[in-house]
């Protein structure tokens, strides 16, 4: 992939304007959507003692924080100006979930439970499979426009609902069936990975991909040491 800054055009306040009224109702609708996924995953994982189905309600949880974040960022007069902070929110966001979702499945793992079939779960990560993946191509493409690192870096998050949609999808498809009840926690374990990975990008966010706002390039973001993979690379 080659490297391209946020934003390739400076914007006209019309537009602008535009760009970040629709990422707040991206992020209403994402808000919206995982507080009834975080619910109904946390409850369905607690009652099937499934590590990955609630490691995957967790990051429901972790996600709406990291929409709220943005949120609270899009509704300053300069939204730029609380970019970093909303960037770090994102960070430990997803740090948080990696340590407790971590910490659940090796309890799995050692014995402290055991995973049961969970028809709720298996339903609610195929139905996440499918919408996910149209709200962060949403919110990533207008963040790159807006030249939003924040906006970018949530997209991500969302990004990553649909990966553990997959891997929570096997994992419990894998136990259902073959009775793999392994295969549960250390779906959980994937999560936590991938997690730990997007926190660290994240964190990072401000510095790699951030472009100042009405900036036509920038070549900080093409040539900043680890942005080969980040959230200023091209689709």
């Amino acid at each position: 992939m080659t490297s391209l800054p946020l934003a390739p055009r400076p914007l006209d306040p019309a537009r602008r304007s535009v760009l970040e009224g629709r990422i707040r109702w991206i992020v209403a609708v994402t808000i919206t959507y995982n507080v009834i996924e975080a619910i109904v995953a946390i409850t369905a994982g607690r009652m099937a003692s499934s590590a990955a189905l609630v490691g995957f309600g967790l990051d429901s949880a972790v996600e709406v924080l990291s929409a709220a974040a943005v949120a609270w960022q899009f509704r300053a007069p300069d939204p730029h100006s609380r970019e970093t902070i909303t960037l770090r929110v994102i960070a430990f966001s997803f740090f948080g979930l990696a340590v407790f979702v971590t910490v659940d499945a090796i309890r799995t793992l050692l014995g402290a439970a055991e995973p049961e079939h969970s028809t709720i779960g298996i339903v609610l990560a195929a139905v996440s499979l499918a919408v996910m993946p149209i709200l962060s191509w949403f919110e990533r493409r207008t963040g790159r426009e807006l030249g939003s690192a924040s906006a970018v870096a949530d997209s991500k998050q969302t990004l990553l609902c649909t990966y553990l949609s997959a891997v929570l999808l096997a994992g419990l498809m894998l136990n259902s069936t073959l009775g793999w009840t392994w295969a549960d926690p250390l779906a959980a374990l994937v999560i936590a990975a991938v997690a730990v990975k997007e926190g660290i990008e994240a964190w990072r966010g401000d510095a790699c991909c951030h472009v100042p706002p009405g900036t036509a390039t920038s070549t900080a973001s093409a040539t900043e040491p680890g942005c080969t993979d980040g959230c200023c690379t091209s689709d």
